[in-house]
């Protein structure tokens, strides 16, 4: 079987390792063409000699799109698809022989005209890396910045089910977290890196931008008030490799790369495939996982080019982890007889509460393309889709809570098993159902002109969220024509017989509700250039173009219509609407090889947005080579991050809960509304940052490589979503008008409140390759240790809710933005090949985080205690075809624990009383509801064990 050919991007890098005294890509002419056989302008006059021959690895299979480089000139070819090649050199020349994922050859051509060469495979793919520069791609041991890169048997080892959860255990510095009942969040679990937000990682397909979601985080759970991209909708097969850039990169890829880039390689090859059957389930029965996803490619026109697609078809079933509910609690809360209430809660311990993991069914596709037009043009494609459907629920609504002596209508509603009230009513629970669509493509093509290379492309990309809410009701909803029945629920009246007097109650609320959506689509436009001016200097430059769209799906009358509908309100018509903006921008990239060991590169970029003006970054980047041990590199740069369209423009009612009274109705007006030029909100700006970065690495030797970067992050008028900024005493300002007349207990906004600064350090430690008895043990341990992540100065408040003696960014909001995810987090792994047999060994260690919940006493904190999570793998290979993967995740069913902490001596006070602590516990978990994990989050899986097997067949 022949290998597949190289992709453009894949021979520049290959050609870049064959130059022992060229460090970089840059410096070497030959990756400037992707051609079968390439050929280099240069003087015909010096060379004597015609060296043809073939090139192979061990098994003698033909090895397609080899560099064959004159050593100490930029004269080379490549094989072609049989391996063969053909190169005038000089009769004393050195030929280099290198290839991706096999180690490099020097041969002397001592007036040879026919040289054979085998190739080891030894060089690992996960040695090159794409995203970073715009001038070429280098080796990880070589680029200025850290970069954390993961081949597609990283990421399938951990067992995760997702592509998110599989980095969670992969990546230190990235965190994601699954938060229980926060309705529209249960499609999309946010995700970060450096603590720094969704908003301000920039995700890349193949080196394209890929869209937005169309969901905004409003509830009070880690990455409020911000959106990023789906990632868990990328299906693991269809990747080749993840490429993360630790580093702000602003200057090269523009808005939302603050904190850093990953770039999601999909594969290419175009005859090998495979398809694998996966199962799974929690030690606790629940949570039932299966899936099927087959990967597979073809070439196209004689090997001209190559499909590879890939299609998972996945569910799981719901796990619920529901706490133990306190009756003094409850009856407090809600001013029921506490007999009543331990009458229920005897039969519902738990309240009828489901939390924990939804159910959720997902369909995904996706493809990947390349085409040779000529020996020095490709084009290329690639495309995505996914489906997905997520049922979760609200809070079950009690029959203490909402009461037939309220609602008469209910017990007809809701009928249930309760002899102690009417109809036997026993409360409901609403359910949250959601669909979500997410597609993105690119075409293009790169093509060599005049030794300039060109790549032209189109990006388009959507997400679109619709949301159901069933068993549920409108209080407040009226038909027209309406009717009305007594306190009894007998007899009817019509709306002409109403007065204020009248003890009457609306008795036709539908119990299904379309409460509308949320769509964000984006198209982008792309035109990079780069060229190699010499061996030491090359250039990059090129300007994109995108434009936006954010639309606010119309919710049914019935959902929005006299407060909404139980549970989850829909948006109205003057809430909804599209929302667009275009933007413009353009950079100009320089790297420069003073030496073979000192490399200085610049970026300077400048943006124009349609809505809030332009922005001009830069970023400088360095690396001095002492020897392959030591490597010392570096960066600073500048970096903004434009206020997204749902952060300008969402205006919607959202039930959340609030400590001590359950379950209130809030607003959020956006920047642009006449409830915000009242209250004296300014419009959003985009944020500005500044980056630095310092850092050491290198390869000891064949087994041992490391690598020690230290960041400092300072972002200044970081856009917040506030706090709920609730009505002042003296109950006659203009806040205070807003919430009367919107029918609110509270009003929240976004606002760039905040200047912060955040600081660490990531490790990366690998020892391959150690002799075991007759295999081969594999170390790794990766660490992210945070110094600093806080508030720089005092919080921005509008003068409005300053005069108010309230803040935008309370303790809860600092707690969300600086303490939620850990201060450091390591990840040891360790992995065994034994012939057949792999097992690996994965240590993560989460460690403390703390928070500071609404409501609770400030003289105390909440604290997560440090855990380690361990995951077990079993790997077997039982033929060439099959092969037998089991994966015992969290094999010690640990869970998160959190405790109370003492501030001061107030708090230790408080503390030494149990009815206090008591009180407080229940204020931040809804009467224990969320016992095990607290309502806000907590910092990995509430689940406990996961077995998971997969059954792998290579085509």
């Amino acid at each position: 079987m022949k290998k597949p050919k190289l992709t453009y991007w894949g021979l520049l890098t290959a050609a870049m390792v064959a130059l022992p005294t060229v460090t970089n890509a840059s410096s070497n002419p030959i990756a400037e063409n992707k051609e079968e056989k390439t050929k280099i302008n240069v003087s015909i006059s010096r060379y004597q000699n015609v060296v043809t021959g073939k090139v192979t690895d061990e098994n003698g299979i033909a090895l397609a799109g080899v560099n064959i480089l004159e050593k100490g000139t930029s004269n080379g070819t490549t094989s072609d698809f049989d391996g063969n090649y053909s190169i005038s050199v000089a009769n004393d020349a050195t030929l280099v022989f290198s290839y991706i994922g096999f180690g490099t050859n020097e041969i002397k051509v001592a007036g040879q005209s026919t040289i054979n060469v085998t190739l080891s495979e030894g060089v690992q793919l996960e040695e090159f890396i794409i995203v970073g520069s715009r001038t070429a791609p280098r080796s990880n041991t070589d680029t200025p910045l850290p970069v954390d890169v993961l081949p597609a048997k990283e990421l399938t080892s951990t067992g995760q089910v997702t592509f998110d959860k599989a980095l969670q255990y992969k990546i230190p510095s990235f965190n994601t977290v699954q938060t229980p009942v926060n309705d529209a969040t249960s499609l999309l679990d946010p995700y970060e890196i450096r603590n720094m937000g969704p908003s301000r990682t920039l995700i890349l397909i193949n080196g394209k931008r890929k869209n937005l979601s169309a969901l905004l985080y409003t509830q009070t759970s880690p990455g409020r008030g911000e959106t990023g991209a789906d990632i868990s909708a990328i299906p693991t097969d269809a990747i080749k490799r993840v490429e993360i850039l630790r580093d702000g990169a602003s200057a090269q890829y523009g808005s939302d790369a603050i904190a850093g880039v990953m770039n999601i390689i999909l594969k290419d090859s175009p005859e090998t495939g495979s398809a694998t059957l996966r199962g799974g389930i929690t030690s606790e029965g629940d949570g039932e996982m299966y899936g099927i996803a087959v990967n597979n490619g073809t070439p196209i026109g004689d090997d001209k080019g190559f499909v590879n697609y890939t299609v998972d078809l996945s569910k799981v079933n719901l796990a619920n982890r529901p706490g133990t509910v306190d009756a003094e609690g409850e009856a407090g809360d809600f001013g029921a007889d506490l007999s009543t209430v331990q009458e229920f809660l005897g039969r519902r311990p738990d309240a009828g509460n489901i939390n924990g993991s939804p159910e959720t069914a997902a369909a995904k596709f996706s493809a990947n393309f390349g085409y040779d037009i000529s020996d020095n043009t490709e084009l290329y494609a690639n495309a995505a889709y996914v489906y997905k459907n997520v049922n979760s629920f609200a809070n079950y609504r009690t029959p203490y809570w909402r009461t037939v002596d309220d609602f008469p209508y209910l017990a007809d509603f809701f009928p249930g098993n309760n002899p102690n009230t009417a109809g036997g009513y026993d409360g409901y629970l609403p359910t949250f159902e959601g669909l979500l669509s997410d597609y993105n493509g690119t075409v293009g093509f790169r093509s060599t002109i005049n030794d300039w290379n060109v790549d032209l492309s189109f990006t388009t990309g959507g997400n679109l969220q619709t949301y159901k809410v069933n068993n549920s009701h409108n209080r407040n909803f009226v038909y027209s024509p309406s009717t009305w029945v007594d306190a009894n629920g007998n007899g009817t009246i019509d709306d002409g017989e109403v007065t204020e007097s009248s003890q009457l109650y609306r008795e036709n609320s539908p119990r299904s509700f379309d409460p509308g959506g949320t769509r964000f689509s984006h198209n982008v436009g792309n035109i990079d250039i780069s060229r190699l001016l010499s061996d030491k200097i090359s250039i990059g430059f090129g300007a994109e173009f995108r434009t936006e769209t954010f639309e606010v799906i119309e919710g049914g009358l019935a959902s929005y219509d006299g407060g909404g509908a139980d549970s989850f309100a829909g948006n109205t018509p003057q809430n909804s609407g599209k929302f667009n903006r275009y933007n413009i921008g353009g950079y100009f990239s320089l790297d420069y090889d003073v030496t073979d060991a000192f490399l200085l590169s610049g970026t300077v970029r400048a943006e124009n947005y349609s809505d809030f003006g332009g922005a001009f970054v830069y970023k400088f980047s360095s690396r001095y080579k002492f020897s392959d041990a030591l490597t010392l590199r570096g960066s600073v740069s500048s970096g903004f991050r434009a206020p997204t369209l749902h952060q300008i423009y969402t205006q919607k009612a959202q039930y959340s809960f609030i400590p001590g009274q359950g379950i209130q109705v809030g607003g959020l007006v956006n920047n642009v509304s006449s409830q915000a030029q009242l209250l004296g909100i300014p419009q959003l700006d985009a944020e500005t940052s500044n980056n630095f970065t310092i850092g050491v690495g290198g390869k000891i030797n064949n087994h041992f490589s490391y690598t020690l970067d230290y960041y400092n992050i300072a972002v200044k008028d970081r856009i917040v979503l506030s706090t709920e900024i609730g009505p002042t005493e003296a109950g006659n300002t203009a806040l205070d008008q807003v919430l009367a007349d919107n029918n609110l207990s509270d009003v929240s906004f976004f606002v760039n409140a905040l200047d912060t600064r955040t600081s660490g350090l990531d490790v990366v430690l690998s020892y391959k390759e150690i002799a075991l008895g007759a295999g081969n043990l594999d170390f790794n341990l990766s660490g992210n240790y945070t110094f600093q992540n806080e508030r720089d100065g005092a919080v921005k408040n509008p003068t409005l809710v300053e005069n108010a003696g309230q803040s935008v960014v309370n303790d809860t909001q600092e707690a969300l933005f600086f303490t939620s995810r850990p201060r450091t987090k390591w990840i040891l792994g360790a992995n065994y090949q034994l012939d057949k047999l792999g097992i690996s060994l994965n240590n993560t260690y989460f460690g403390k985080t703390t928070f500071k919940q609404q409501g609770m006493d400030p003289n105390i904190r909440t604290e997560f205690t440090p855990k380690v999570v361990t995951d077990l793998g079993f790997n077997y290979n039982a033929t060439d075809k099959l092969t037998l993967a089991l994966n015992i995740n969290n094999i010690l069913n640990v869970l998160p624990e959190w405790s109370f902490k003492a501030e001061n001596a107030a708090g230790e006070t408080l503390l030494a009383d149990p009815a206090q602590v008591k009180t407080q516990s229940n204020l931040i978990t809804f009467n224990q509801r969320y016992s095990q994990m607290t309502y806000d989050g907590y910092h990995f899986s509430q689940l406990g064990t996961l077995f998971n097997l997969s059954v792998n067949y290579k085509f």
